[in-house]
């Protein structure tokens, strides 16, 4: 009976997404909602990445919360698992009695670990370019750190020290919204710095400060959420 019923539920999604696949069809022209913000994203802004100019200054109040779920789902884990940190003798015991990593994961961790981290920093600093940002440069450089890990169990990450930087990046993070707001036409107003040359590095107003600082807070987040895991 449960393997009739596991059928025909397949059968019915299969029905379903064979209906979506045979009904799309590619949108010829933008909708006047996405024409406006290609076209108002780098004229105001100054950003060819329309996606970050979005994110960072027109939706900033969006970007904020999520900022600040990141934060609590930070929190709420280093409280759950420090709770539980004394597990004493035995807890030595398992980390002791722990398979070493395979000479692969080390040595392939010395190769990969500095190209991870550069391209994390590369994709933070020129999300205002290209594709990129603050998220998935962090995100990035968490994926670094989770290699660490691995490669190096005995290893140690500056659990405090990530835990203060994360915290003062969110700080200058709201700071910049507000001077937003008395310098420009809003929270996150990124034109309280010049704009710059369009398409060149140091341009687009503060959306590369704080695409920079929105990395900085994401990654040591993860990081951290990562590493009391692994603890």
């Amino acid at each position: 009976m449960r393997g009739a019923f596991s059928l025909l539920a397949v059968a019915a999604f299969g029905f379903i997404f064979a209906g979506l696949v045979f009904d799309y069809s590619e949108r010829q022209l933008v909708s006047e909602l996405a024409e406006y913000y290609l076209t108002q994203v780098p004229a105001q802004l100054g950003a060819p990445n329309v996606v970050t100019g979005i994110l960072i200054s027109f939706r900033g109040f969006d970007t904020l919360g999520e900022v600040a779920v990141l934060f609590m789902v930070a929190a709420s884990v280093g409280a759950l698992l420090t709770a539980g940190a004394g597990a004493g003798p035995q807890a030595a015991g398992t980390a002791a009695t722990r398979r070493p990593p395979s000479e692969l994961v080390r040595n392939g961790a010395e190769v990969v670990l500095p190209l991870i981290f550069l391209f994390g920093a590369y994709v933070i600093k020129n999300g205002h370019l290209s594709a990129g940002g603050g998220f998935q440069g962090g995100a990035v450089v968490a994926s670094g750190v989770m290699l660490f890990m691995l490669a190096y169990p005995e290893g140690r990450i500056p659990q405090a020290f990530l835990s203060v930087t994360e915290s003062l990046a969110g700080v200058l993070y709201v700071t910049i919204g507000i001077l937003g707001i008395a310098f420009a036409g809003g929270f996150l107003d990124s034109r309280i710095l010049p704009l710059g040359e369009f398409g060149t590095f140091i341009s687009a107003g503060a959306i590369p400060l704080v695409s920079a600082l929105l990395g900085i807070k994401v990654g040591a987040e993860l990081s951290v959420i990562i590493y009391r895991f692994r603890s």
